[in-house]
């Protein structure tokens, strides 16, 4: 039952939108002895039978890596006035990357109680996160005359989560899911880097909050 709950968290990581990949598309089984299990809101979700994850009740966070879709940068110099460096994505993808760690750490310990550690122990649950695939619609590049632009959403991007054991490096479960930015029932609208980073903090606000709540799912915790 305690499995089947962190799956759900897992599987709520995402609330419905952005693309979906079916189930078919994913095998079964990881070599490493995960179980795929269905899901109608997230695109793949594998979990070790028999966890309890009751066990769990502080977590540590690793630094969540990111990396832009192929070919981004040369689409965007190539679709518009826009000139992105390379300096200018490492500081988009550290940006994300401090604010995805902000976001759960905020959810998770400030809302849901879970301690927030940088060492392992027995009642640690450890989250290796990654966000691929970044689309960025409209960068803010922050250089002198930039231009500010019109789309409908802010882009997409991709959460790979992994969950281990800290005392035995055991990875337990994991997650895919791409989630778009909706916009607002297709308006258009000017995008910046206020913009940008806004519609990001949705995105993640909802991964976290799906994620702290199933955990309080798991410990018996009323909503």
């Amino acid at each position: 039952m305690k499995t089947l709950t962190l799956a759900a968290a897992l599987l709520a990581i995402t609330l419905g939108a952005g693309a979906t990949v079916a189930a078919k598309e994913f095998p079964k089984e990881t070599p490493e002895g995960l179980v795929l299990t269905k899901s109608k809101v997230a695109d793949a979700v594998y979990i070790r039978p028999g966890v309890d994850f009751s066990v769990y009740n502080r977590i540590a966070i690793l630094e969540c890596p990111v990396a832009f879709r192929k070919d981004w940068q040369r689409d965007q110099e190539r679709k518009s006035s826009v000139r992105v460096s390379s300096k200018d994505m490492e500081e988009m993808k550290a940006g994300l990357s401090a604010e995805f760690r902000k976001v759960f750490v905020d959810e998770l310990q400030n809302k849901g109680g879970y301690q927030v550690v940088d060492t392992g122990g027995d009642d640690v649950l450890v989250l290796r996160p990654a966000i691929i695939d970044l689309d960025v619609t409209a960068p803010d590049t922050m250089s002198a005359g930039r231009s500010y632009t019109l789309s409908e959403s802010a882009g997409a991007m991709t959460l790979y989560l992994e969950v281990y054991d800290s005392v035995t490096g055991q990875l337990l479960a994991k997650a895919i899911d791409r989630r778009s930015d909706p916009g607002m029932a297709g308006t258009i609208q000017w995008r910046n880097g206020v913009t940008n980073k806004a519609d990001a903090d949705r995105i993640l606000r909802r991964w976290a909050k799906a994620l702290r709540e199933r955990l309080d799912e798991v410990h018996g915790k009323q909503p």
